[in-house]
């Protein structure tokens, strides 16, 4: 399984968002450019995270993008669920009717127990726990490249 590429820069886009002063508006351009993606690519990542309440949007002169929620109660499933729907891992785990066997099959209880772990990973990180984090690791990294100059 592999999360999309709107999925993937959905996140960027928050976290981008996120790193802004609160109720901020940020134009689509400078989205656009920070996140190296295409106004029409942005548009489409945007209206799942608007829909699903995550971010804002505001027209007009002067219009552009906020967070509609802090980034602390934002979480990467949220996200992934704004832009992919549901987590599911199989068919089986949508559609009860799907495949007769559940009632015996031992893979089932790979499938939902996986779910299980994977749901409750990404509902542990926070959009503010990623913010900060990406900090840090910048922090190193300036620490690594002003030793490597000296």
């Amino acid at each position: 399984m592999v999360i999309t590429r709107a999925t993937e820069y959905a996140v960027r886009t928050v976290l981008y968002l996120a790193q802004q002063p609160t109720n901020d508006i940020v134009l689509k351009k400078d989205i656009c450019r920070t996140q190296e993606v295409t106004p029409a690519f942005l548009t489409k990542i945007l209206q799942p995270l608007i829909k699903a309440g995550i971010v804002s949007s505001q027209r007009g002169v002067g219009g552009g993008f906020l967070l509609a929620k802090d980034p602390g109660e934002i979480t990467m499933l949220d996200i992934l669920q704004a832009e992919e729907g549901q987590l599911k891992l199989n068919h089986c785990l949508i559609d009860a009717d799907f495949c007769h066997r559940d009632g015996y099959c031992a893979a089932h209880e790979v499938w939902q127990l996986t779910q299980l772990k994977m749901s409750e990973i990404l509902n542990k990180f926070t959009i503010a726990d990623l913010v900060c984090k990406e900090k840090e690791k910048i922090e190193i990294l300036k620490n690594q490249t002003k030793s490597q100059i000296s």
